[in-house]
């Protein structure tokens, strides 16, 4: 892309948006696997978006390529897995690029300079790749069966589509996290997202329009779908795809602009307006990113 091309890009805030409803799957070989991946990016381009979202671990599929007595056992299959990541970022970096869009290809359970894992979701853009955050909430299964650790830096990403940041499946139900994005100029949230339970993914759910509402940005979630009986980490998957908005004047009056069907694997696409959040903020029925603040004043009586 020329850099004229780049520069009227740049302008733009108003854009399509695609996340996943991503099923798990097992791969007999690398190139199966990569065929996949560019196969999926290949529709959602075809479609005219121009940020990719794919689910938290869905990189997990990986661990189908391994012996299955290192794949079945949780501990084993990280160190294992390590041998993929740079074919892993080359083949999403390469995607965004070619496409010229951003591309958030979920998580990947990454082994540090300390000897530690953490869950990283990187986002890659027409210039390569922009950056990663790790994950900064764990969840139970995580630290105490999997022993994946806590990232230790709250990040926001600036692109030629505006300031976006990531906030990994539970930390999207960590308000003050969010906030500090938002805080740095974020107005939209990429949610990558992996839940085995119907609870699980109702709470991630709720946790995203809280945040589209409280902060009046647009949160997008995508999730893993299907089960994979082959994988200790991702044997059940339970969810659907959804861009959550703000819920007030030109923004629908549930606070979803769509949503998926549960658990079928599809694509979900809707457009992030930027100039709408930003009108809203000034304008709207209610100012909830002008008012956060306000909360402080408030002190419990005794």
């Amino acid at each position: 892309m020329d850099e004229v091309t780049v520069m009227d890009i740049s302008k733009q805030t108003s854009f399509k948006v695609a996340a996943a409803q991503y099923p798990v799957s097992a791969w007999r070989s690398w190139d199966e696997y990569k065929d996949n991946a560019e196969l999926w990016c290949q529709k959602a381009v075809d479609e005219g978006a121009q940020i990719l979202l794919f689910p938290e671990y869905a990189a997990m599929e990986l661990s189908s390529l391994l012996d299955p007595l290192i794949s079945s056992d949780l501990h084993k299959q990280l160190p294992a897995l390590q041998q993929f990541l740079s074919q892993f970022t080359a083949l999403f970096e390469k995607l965004a690029i070619m496409h010229q869009v951003l591309i958030q290809p979920g998580t990947f359970p990454v082994l540090n300079g300390a000897g530690e894992y953490r869950n990283r979701a990187f986002l890659f853009g027409p210039e390569g790749l922009i950056g990663y955050q790790d994950k900064l909430q764990m969840t139970r299964f995580e630290l105490e069966s999997w022993n994946i650790s806590a990232g230790a830096e709250i990040n926001t990403f600036t692109t030629h589509l505006g300031v976006i940041a990531i906030a990994i499946c539970y930390d999207s139900e960590f308000p003050l996290l969010v906030r500090q994005q938002v805080e740095a100029g974020a107005e939209v949230i990429l949610v990558p997202s992996c839940t085995d339970t119907l609870a699980g993914f109702h709470r991630v759910k709720v946790g995203s329009q809280a945040r589209a509402l409280e902060n009046q940005i647009y949160v997008v979630q995508s999730c893993t779908v299907g089960d994979a009986p082959w994988s200790p980490a991702l044997d059940i998957n339970i969810g659907a795809a959804a861009i959550y908005e703000p819920i007030d004047i030109g923004f629908k009056p549930t606070g979803i602009q769509v949503i998926g069907n549960l658990n079928v694997p599809q694509w979900v696409f809707g457009t992030c307006d930027l100039t709408k959040i930003r009108q809203v903020r000034q304008s709207g029925q209610v100012l909830n990113h002008r008012d956060w603040s306000k909360q402080v004043r408030f002190n419990p009586s005794r």
